[in-house]
């Protein structure tokens, strides 16, 4: 598939077309109700970036309808199966064209070529999200406008994330269109790769993965070599999750998003930053501790949480148990601690103990520890 002839559109009879003047994303007639004049020349200038014509042309306007459009139906159904449907395409190409890697290299590959950010970065290279149809969705202008600066800035190379992230929008919008497609040629998965393939390019390589290997991954090798040990702990504030990285007790690094394995990924960037610079100055990661001698728990953590709620006038944290394991007289135990706040309930699990008390303490501990790194209010 090609893509250079952009600047045409050649339908079914052979006459090629001048594509129409792309639709400002936050141009005021496409918060109205559906109107030809904007929907027809949008559906042509996709048409024109893909190289292909739709049988059926209102699964693309489907494919191009924002969820908060209320005068139509939206992309989320067509999301949801293009979604599955690229990740089968790549790993069927994975398969053929890698006949020696293994399962984890193929799953590698897969991801870094479907992720959020990639297919963030496909929908700002070939400009899709100026066609989507929206309605009061102001608040996703910025975010587009400011992560299509950072990659034009960037460009292709970044795999993992750049300094802002990818508005899922942006996705959506090609899972979306991908599914409208493959629905349209009939769900023929050879035919989907066939046109798709070239709106990917450059197709993150595993060279592109060995030069810019999985923060996660680097934080956890780097900490081997230097003989420290690593944990992440995922906690929820709302409908937000954060990830919270310790190594040998000491509170490195905290971040959060709404999708749990972006927070994780970011929360390990920062880590990996943080760690060079002490590794560098050969000064200790101890100088992120949350206690006075770096340790992994804080000594009477319950208490000095329920104070710490009781300052912010929060409801006091409650616990229970997540996970009981080992014979009657060897249990282990995970306790998780729950705080109701304003903005939503904040939530932290701990590390096994041998005994409940012991285990709520240390969920507590991990709690108060991400509040002092994330300077939480």
């Amino acid at each position: 598939m090609t893509h250079h002839r952009r600047h045409l559109h050649t339908i079914s009879d052979g006459t090629a077309y001048p594509m129409p003047p792309a639709i400002p994303w936050n141009s005021p007639s496409s918060d109205t109700s559906p109107n030809s004049s904007i929907i027809e020349p949008s559906i042509l200038a996709v048409e024109g970036i893909l190289n292909y014509t739709f049988k059926n042309k209102r699964l693309l306007e489907e494919a191009l309808t924002h969820s908060s459009c209320t005068w139509s139906r939206s992309y989320q159904r067509l999301e949801f199966i293009g979604d599955a449907a690229l990740a089968l395409a790549l790993s069927n190409y994975a398969f053929l064209a890698y006949p020696g890697l293994d399962p984890g290299q193929l799953s590698l590959f897969r991801a870094a070529n479907v992720s959020t950010e990639k297919l963030a970065r496909v929908a700002i290279k070939h400009g899709l999200y100026q066609y989507v149809f929206r309605h009061n969705a102001t608040a996703l202008d910025d975010k587009v406008r400011e992560f299509a600066e950072i990659v034009s800035q960037e460009g292709d190379a970044t795999v993992y994330g750049g300094s802002v992230k990818a508005p899922k929008v942006l996705a959506d919008i090609v899972e979306s269109i991908a599914a409208a497609i493959y629905v349209d040629v009939n769900f023929d998965l050879q035919k989907l790769w066939t046109m798709f393939r070239g709106l990917l390019e450059p197709i993150v390589t595993l060279e592109n993965l060995h030069y810019q290997p999985q923060p996660v991954t680097m934080l956890f090798e780097l900490c081997q070599r230097e003989g420290k040990q690593v944990d992440i702990k995922h906690w929820k504030n709302g409908a937000k999750n954060i990830a919270s990285v310790f190594i040998d007790g000491a509170f490195v690094a905290s971040s959060s998003s709404e999708q749990k394995e972006i927070a994780k990924l970011n929360s390990a960037k920062v880590a990996l930053d943080k760690l060079s610079k002490c590794l560098s100055s050969k000064t200790g990661v101890l100088e992120y501790s949350i206690a006075e001698d770096g340790s992994f728990e804080i000594e009477g953590a319950k208490q000095k949480l329920h104070e710490l709620c009781r300052k912010r006038k929060w409801l006091k944290p409650s616990y229970c148990i997540e996970k009981e394991e080992g014979p009657s007289h060897e249990k282990k135990y995970v306790c998780a601690v729950k705080v109701p706040t304003a903005e939503g309930v904040l939530y932290m699990t701990g590390d096994e103990r041998s005994r409940v008390k012991d285990a709520e303490n240390s969920a507590a501990s991990f709690l108060i520890g991400a509040f002092q790194e994330s300077e939480y209010p």
